[in-house]
């Protein structure tokens, strides 16, 4: 029985309704993962003693469990301590987005919210998320979709869970423009408005971060180049110990004024460096694409 604990490796998925579950689930289907969608807590004790019974063709599942539950979500709880007490690990992933990006994709998948029954859609949204919020304290990992294309969602995963990725702890790098917003599910953020900006170059305003003459003023600079040397020394000083406290990933942002040029340039050389250390490294520009006549 030891023996089959050790081995089944159970990942429980949960979070908010419109968040991605349904294609997290596809995703990990893909990579051998024994799944099951909307799984009544209630339930979760008797399938996992069903996994560690099938002699190894069972190995690893993925348990969607969220408000569609309705009135059963509440034994959730109660599940999960007694896998504690039976000292059976398991891993839960949280999948969220924000109030605007959910809205949107209900009314474009014209799909009823869980908890919309004589309720506005928004109002459903507010209440799943304090409905949620104990369990969003519980999670091993929380990743926010609002701004994953279905491309970059299933790279991360891979990642994260495929066998044939290079490791379990995976680092992601985020550019942001302050006056977007720092990305909410950040553990490290760093601010470069510092840097001399290129955006009041004529000739680089509408270039970004990726463009060479745009990276070769940015890393040229003397103050960057002292800069990425401490910040680098940091994150080396810094990732073991993330490691060691049982994080499997770690999102890094980077932000300046836009989002299009220092911090887009600085998270490519960053996710570099990263990678020549080892580190699997997953890199994204979140507000490169959004046009602006100021910085």
């Amino acid at each position: 029985m030891e023996k089959k604990e050790e081995q089944l490796h159970i990942l429980i998925i949960t979070g908010l309704s419109g968040a991605g579950k349904t294609q997290v689930i596809n995703c990990l289907e893909d990579m051998g993962y024994y799944c099951v969608d909307n799984l009544p807590p209630a339930l979760l004790i008797k399938f996992v003693e069903l996994s560690m019974q099938s002699e190894g063709r069972i190995d690893k599942v993925a348990l969607v469990i969220d408000a569609r539950g309705g009135e059963f979500f509440s034994d959730l709880n109660r599940s999960l301590q007694e896998l504690e007490e039976d000292h059976i690990p398991y891993e839960i992933l949280f999948l969220e987005a924000s109030d605007d990006v959910l809205i949107r994709r209900f009314k474009e998948s014209r799909r009823r919210h869980p908890l919309s029954d004589r309720r506005q859609l928004t109002e459903a949204i507010q209440l799943e998320r304090k409905m949620l919020e104990e369990l969003r304290g519980k999670a091993n990992l929380v990743i926010d979709t609002s701004g994953l294309s279905p491309r970059l969602l299933k790279d991360k995963l891979q990642n994260l869970y495929s066998e044939s990725g290079t490791g379990r702890f995976t680092i992601n790098i985020i550019s942001f423009g302050y006056k977007w917003g720092i990305p909410l599910d950040s553990d490290i953020v760093m601010d470069v408005r510092f840097l001399t900006n290129p955006f009041y170059d004529p000739h680089m305003r509408l270039l970004n971060g990726q463009d060479r003459e745009v990276i070769d003023f940015v890393l040229d600079s003397p103050v960057t180049k002292s800069f990425t040397r401490r910040f680098l020394s940091l994150l080396k000083y810094l990732i073991p110990y993330y490691i060691q406290e049982g994080k499997t990933n770690l999102a890094v942002s980077i932000g300046c004024t836009g989002g299009q040029h220092r911090s887009v340039v600085l998270a490519d050389y960053v996710a570099g460096q990263l990678k020549k250390m080892g580190y699997n490294v997953l890199t994204r520009h979140r507000d490169i694409a959004k046009n602006k006549l100021e910085e």
